[in-house]
C-alpha cells in the first residue's frame, strides 16, 4: 500500500482504539459486530463523508482479517457486515486553458524552475503525488521521453512524458550543483527529497498565482491529464495503463466527464443531428 494509505489506516485504527478503550471494551471478545457498529455509529454522527466512512470500515476489516489469520478470533465480525456503497464522485479537473495557465504560474525566481518542472511532469504523466516524490533522476529517460514509475502494489510502469516536461526537468537540474543518477529527482528547500506535502503546497500556491477560484490538488492534475487525453481521442485501455489502474472500471469514471467529446462525435456522426445532416 502507499504511504498515504498506511497513514490513513493507522489513523483510523487509532480512532477505533480510543473508542474501545474509552468504553472499557479491552478484551478480544469485545471486537464484535455489535461494538463495531456502535463505534461506526458514533463516527457517522460526526457527519464525515461517506467515502471516509468506507475507508474506516476497510481499515477495521483489514484488522479483523489480521486477527483471524493469526487465530486470535474465531469468527470474523465483518462476515456479518454489509458496508454501504461507495459514493461515486466525478473527478474535478482543470480546463485545458487553466492547465496551461497553471504551468506558467511561477512569478518568483526562488525554486521557479523546480516548481515548473513538477507541474509539467504531473500534467504530462498523470502521476500520483507519492509516485512523483519517489522518482530518482535515473527514472527519467531523457532521450526517449518516459518515466519509470513505481506505483501501487510496487508495480512498475513506463509513462510517456512531453518534450516540454523533459526540457523543464533538464533546466531545473542545471540549477543543482552536482548530483548522481540515483539521487532524488526533486529536492526540498532543505536539499532533501521533496515530500508529498511540499508538492501540495507548490500546487496550491501556483493556483493562487493563477487566480484560480477553486481548490487545486496534485490529484486535480492527474484528473486533468486523464480527462484531456480521453477528450482528445485516447482509448480507455491505454489510459488505464498510463494511470496505473488495476482495473478498467477505475478508469471508466473519466468517460462521464468527457461528454463534450461524445457530443461532438455524435453531432458530426449522426445523420439526423444538426451538424451531421450538413455532410
Amino acid at each position: 500500500m502507499s504511504p498515504h494509505t498506511l497513514r490513513a489506516y493507522s489513523k483510523d485504527l487509532e480512532a477505533a482504539y480510543t473508542f474501545f478503550a474509552k468504553n472499557n471494551l479491552t478484551q478480544i471478545k469485545d471486537f464484535n459486530i455489535r461494538n463495531i457498529r456502535s463505534y461506526l455509529s458514533v463516527e457517522n454522527n460526526s457527519q464525515i463523508k461517506r467515502n471516509t466512512m468506507l475507508r474506516k470500515i476497510s481499515s477495521l476489516r483489514s484488522f479483523a482479517k489480521f486477527l483471524e489469520t493469526r487465530g486470535l478470533i474465531k469468527l470474523n465480525p465483518f462476515k456479518l457486515f454489509d458496508a454501504p456503497k461507495r459514493e461515486k464522485l466525478l473527478p474535478k479537473f482543470l480546463t485545458e486553458e487553466e492547465a496551461s495557465n497553471l504551468m506558467e504560474a511561477q512569478p518568483s525566481k526562488l525554486h521557479a524552475l523546480r516548481n515548473k518542472a513538477i507541474l509539467e511532469l504531473l500534467y504530462s504523466s498523470g502521476l500520483r503525488r507519492s509516485e512523483l516524490t519517489n522518482l530518482n533522476i535515473c527514472d527519467i529517460n531523457f532521450q526517449q521521453g518516459y518515466a519509470k514509475v513505481l506505483g501501487k502494489g510496487s508495480k512498475e510502469r513506463l509513462v510517456p512524458i512531453t518534450d516540454i516536461a523533459i526540457e523543464s526537468i533538464q533546466n531545473y537540474l542545471l540549477t543543482r550543483p552536482k548530483y548522481l543518477p540515483a539521487d532524488p529527482l526533486f529536492l526540498s528547500s532543505y536539499q532533501r527529497r521533496i515530500s508529498g506535502e511540499g508538492i501540495r503546497q507548490i500546487i496550491k500556491q501556483s493556483a493562487i498565482n493563477t487566480k484560480l477560484a477553486r481548490r487545486i490538488t496534485p490529484h486535480s492534475l492527474r484528473h486533468s491529464f486523464a480527462t484531456h487525453l480521453l477528450s482528445n481521442g485516447c482509448d480507455l485501455k491505454t489510459l488505464q495503463e498510463m494511470l496505473g489502474h488495476k482495473s478498467l472500471s477505475a478508469t471508466q469514471v473519466y468517460t462521464h466527464v468527457s461528454l463534450e467529446r461524445i457530443k461532438n462525435v455524435y453531432n458530426h456522426s449522426h445523420p439526423k443531428s444538426k451538424i451531421g445532416g450538413q455532410k
